[in-house]
């Protein structure tokens, strides 16, 4: 076949293909469904022409190369004018590719169609799994479909990685560890705010490292992007065009969860997420917010409206904020707040903060009002529950040492910990 013909037998299979490779779980199986519709449309032709259509359809021009850079956070392809990249270290900046015309553009965006979960009933609006795990969204418009891709990291950071990072210290990630596990009478119920691209999302992946095996976890994400690896009894959930982030929270009270995950929270869905809270399901989201202040006024507001009564139910407010620094662009935790309570307003202690100016972080003061809550609920001594943070903080400390940074390292660690404690620190050299 010459190159016309190839061309256009491709253009024929990826209008057959358009949503038809979600499900499809191995590369095997898209070659497979490649080659099946490829002799359907020309029974003769040869293997190697199949192997290169292949080929040429899994290949996402001028993209490609940054779908495998996990340095390149966001993918933004502004028609055939130009490609924007936002990178961990740099911010976002101008790619020097592009697509060169329509018709390239076009086949770009056929080729991401075959990935397809939703759409709208005008065929607009398009949301997009890839194979590596990246999602993407194509929104057509007049002069070309403009398409944001949010690219996968395979190897998710994990809380040692942020500090490695520069986003927190081994003591505030202690006060996390002892936040997401509750030493196994309650763990706390968290809302992590922050501006768009300030982390919130790495951040709370990074705290499921520290939740207990036996858990049944439930998440709940506009699209996929959490890393749950490190959780056997995990459900994932997406909404859809016909299905609501808040008709999922509204339905994972009977799917019997120890502990609800929202990818984030920001509508009607916050009152189901309260209402779980206050029936003992420990729920976890983020929000868009740049102040724990502001993350309890936006609760208190349309289109949340949730009663100043319930917010105490949440424990602590996280706040991750993007900052440049020498000419780097870091993110840091921000701001760490626990409810403590209502008067006139919700009561907040602030236990931790960053001087923007200064670029330097307060110390951690100790937790009150969920140390004394666990302390109850635990019947453990307050000042065991300060120690037992401390402690963990240095186990953290260790494990980087050791070269045990990434998740499932940590979680691995975690699990022998909630066993035994000692015989684990024992096990990497720590005494207490």
């Amino acid at each position: 076949m010459d190159e016309r013909s190839l061309y256009l037998l491709e253009e024929a299979i990826l209008e057959t293909l358009e949503s038809k490779l979600t499900s499809l779980e191995t590369p095997e199986e898209a070659l497979a469904q490649v080659e099946r519709i490829a002799k359907t449309i020309n029974p003769s032709i040869t293997p190697e022409e199949i192997k290169k259509v292949a080929a040429d359809i899994n290949a996402f021009g001028p993209v490609q190369k940054y779908l495998v850079n996990e340095d390149v956070e966001d993918i933004m392809v502004n028609n055939i004018r130009n490609i924007f990249l936002f990178t961990t270290a740099g911010g976002a900046v101008k790619a020097p590719e592009r697509i060169q015309n329509m018709r390239e553009l076009e086949t770009f965006v056929k080729k991401l169609r075959m990935y397809a979960t939703t759409d709208t009933a005008n065929n607009n609006i398009f949301d997009v799994h890839l194979p590596n795990g990246s999602r993407a969204n194509i929104v057509q418009s007049p002069i070309g479909a403009n398409v944001t891709i949010r690219n996968y990291r395979t190897h998710a950071l994990s809380i040692i990685d942020l500090i490695n990072k520069g986003e927190l210290s081994y003591n505030l990630a202690g006060r996390l560890w002892l936040y997401s596990e509750g030493m196994g009478a309650r763990p706390a119920n968290l809302l992590i705010g922050g501006l768009p691209a300030a982390g919130k999302t790495t951040l709370l992946n990074a705290m499921f490292s520290f939740f207990r095996p036996e858990e049944r976890v439930v998440v709940i994400e506009e699209t996929y992007e959490l890393n749950t690896e490190t959780q056997e009894n995990c459900v994932r959930l997406e909404t859809s065009p016909t299905l609501s982030t808040r008709d999922l929270v509204q339905n994972t009270l009977r799917m019997r969860p120890d502990r609800i995950i929202i990818g984030e929270v920001r509508g009607e869905e916050a009152k189901d997420m309260m209402t779980s809270m206050n029936i003992g399901r420990i729920s976890m989201s983020t929000i868009h917010a740049s102040t724990t202040r502001e993350v309890v006024t936006r609760l208190e507001h349309t289109p949340m409206n949730i009663e100043r009564d319930v917010i105490p139910l949440i424990d602590a407010i996280l706040i991750c904020t993007q900052t440049r620094e020498n000419g780097t662009m870091t993110r840091r935790i921000s701001q760490v707040s626990e409810v403590s309570g209502i008067e006139t307003q919700v009561l907040l202690s602030d236990l931790y903060s960053y001087n923007y100016k200064t670029h330097k972080s307060s110390d951690i003061f100790p937790s009150v009002t969920y140390r004394d809550l666990l302390s109850r609920l635990a019947g453990i001594p307050p000042n065991e529950i300060v120690a037992e943070e401390q402690r963990r903080g240095r186990v953290l400390e260790k494990l980087n040492s050791l070269g045990l940074r990434d998740l499932k390292s940590i979680n691995s660690f975690c699990r022998d910990y909630y066993d035994n404690p000692e015989a684990a620190v024992r096990k990497i050299g720590l005494q207490w």
